[in-house]
């Protein structure tokens, strides 16, 4: 007999669901002693990823002047991994991200001339959500590829709302480059296939549309996983006059205040993001994520919470980054873990959440991260994480880009780093004590030659690895510009609609 009416039901079934998702993991306490497994446990998954903005550009870290209330929300309710690490530049985070392998085993060794394209032969982690049921939304910038093959509704993702090239208005030889005249604001965006022209400040535009479709998949029922990896605060610097205004008489320059106003617009549509959560009663069974894909472009030289280097460095301020998790009632609030971790994690810690399982030929770099979340105390094994910046020079290319070094093999001493829980090797001369030198400031390596060669025969053994999968080095430039023409041959056939922004 059912003793709970159905118009009753459905009046409450948001409050009921709740109540299930906290009955579930208390239950399964009460009864083990221990509180409810993560692996498997399908929680919804929204990670937010912003460009260039570094460590130290988040008041909850310390800035003097920047002020971002709604992420420091964010960080008080979340757990924070205080030494996480993307890599120097973003589309070799992107890729790590997608991936779960080292940027350079995708082919991803520049942002620019054809080698932003991650390999055709990567899984991504949309491909293995898929097959357990998952839904994949991504909604701002790609940047690992504007050839059709390697877009986004390519690789597993079901709903896709991007701009082209790098950053929105850029080309550059080879096949990356935005459309004409698409900007920062009223961007021009492929959605679906599609190119719509939007109306609004592009962070604005990414944030509602990628919150109309978390309310349809909410409606649905369906578990997602949302990406939003916005292209700001990366240059060009412009946002609307009232946001940069406050940092004028901060700042020496209309550049770096627009970058610190950039940031507080995405602040802001964080608030709106967590509000609807709410507002949705979401919050409970989605894992919310916050992190950015490289060290500060514009902030390092005024606020970096004590690192060396900023974007495109291999230093700790290069690449350490911010990254909350929260996930109420299943994670620590306000939890700090100080193990060392980096983006390839990401991967096999989504698909363990999810249930999914790595194909057996996918070849992971990176190792699930949910025992740290279940326990900051768990056993987390030491390991050599390595770095390069990549960026060598490529015969052929016009300007400025075919000087210097040109080949991998060139660049394989310069710009590069390995890390363990304790040490930083940066080249072959230079080697700093992180734990009692967080800042890089004396170098140790001739009172520690036997750490720095063990680390460097370490580098070159993952050299050895990693140089045969460098599949765009050969690429031709001269191919074209297949997400430039898709738009002059939707706009000379019927136009260009203009978007329709959901409700939300």
């Amino acid at each position: 007999m059912c003793l709970i009416k159905q118009p009753l039901f459905r009046k409450h079934k948001g409050m009921i669901k709740r109540f299930l998702f906290f009955l579930f993991p208390l239950l399964f306490s009460i009864v083990t002693g221990m509180a409810a497994p993560l692996a498997g446990s399908r929680p919804n998954i929204i990670l937010v990823m912003t460009d260039d903005q570094g460590y130290g550009d988040l008041s909850c870290h310390g800035h003097p002047f920047l002020q971002t209330p709604n992420i420091d929300k964010l960080y008080a309710q979340s757990t924070r991994f205080t030494d996480f690490h993307v890599s120097p530049t973003c589309a070799p985070t992107r890729a790590a991200l997608m991936s779960g392998r080292a940027p350079f085993k995708n082919g991803v060794t520049h942002t620019i001339l054809e080698r932003e394209r991650m390999t055709l032969k990567s899984t991504t982690i949309a491909e293995v959500l898929k097959e357990v049921g998952y839904t994949s939304g991504i909604f701002g910038k790609w940047h690992l590829g504007d050839d059709d093959a390697y877009q986004p509704d390519s690789r597993g993702f079901d709903e896709t709302f991007i701009h082209g090239a790098g950053g929105i208005g850029q080309n550059f030889p080879g096949t990356q480059g935005a459309v004409p005249g698409t900007s920062y604001f009223d961007p021009i965006i492929k959605h679906n296939g599609t190119f719509v022209q939007t109306e609004g400040y592009c962070t604005d535009v990414f944030f509602t549309q990628a919150m109309g479709w978390i309310k349809n998949c909410s409606e649905s029922k369906k578990p997602f996983f949302a990406y939003i990896p916005t292209n700001a605060p990366h240059g060009p610097y412009i946002v609307a006059d009232k946001y940069k205004e406050p940092f004028k008489d901060k700042v020496k320059d209309d550049a770096t205040a627009a970058f610190y106003g950039m940031i507080v617009n995405i602040d802001e549509n964080m608030g709106r993001l967590m509000a609807k959560l709410d507002e949705w009663e979401m919050a409970e069974d989605t894992l919310l994520i916050f992190m950015t894909d490289n060290g500060s472009a514009k902030g390092s030289r005024i606020y970096n919470a004590g690192m060396k280097g900023g974007k495109g460095s291999v230093n700790e301020g290069g690449a350490r980054v911010p990254l909350f998790m929260r996930l109420p009632g299943r994670i620590g609030a306000g939890t700090d873990i100080d193990a060392l971790t980096r983006h390839v994690d990401l991967f096999p810690t989504f698909a363990s959440l999810a249930g999914a399982k790595v194909p057996e030929d996918v070849k992971l770099d990176g190792r699930s991260v949910l025992p740290l979340l279940e326990s900051s105390d768990a056993m987390w094994g030491d390991r050599y994480t390595f770095f390069h910046k990549g960026r060598w020079a490529k015969a052929g290319a016009p300007g400025r880009w075919s000087k210097g070094e040109t080949t991998p093999e060139s660049a394989k001493y310069k710009n590069f780093a390995v890390r363990n829980e304790r040490w930083r090797l940066v080249g072959k001369g230079e080697l700093y004590d992180i734990d009692a030198d967080p800042g890089e400031t004396e170098n140790v390596i001739k009172e520690h030659s036997e750490v720095a060669g063990e680390m460097l025969t370490a580098y070159e053994k993952w050299w050895e690895e990693v140089r045969p999968l460098m599949d765009n080095e050969d690429a031709p430039l001269d191919s074209g510009k297949p997400f430039i023409e898709d738009f002059e041959k939707q706009k000379a056939a019927g136009g260009i609609p203009k978007w329709e922004a959901p409700e939300l």
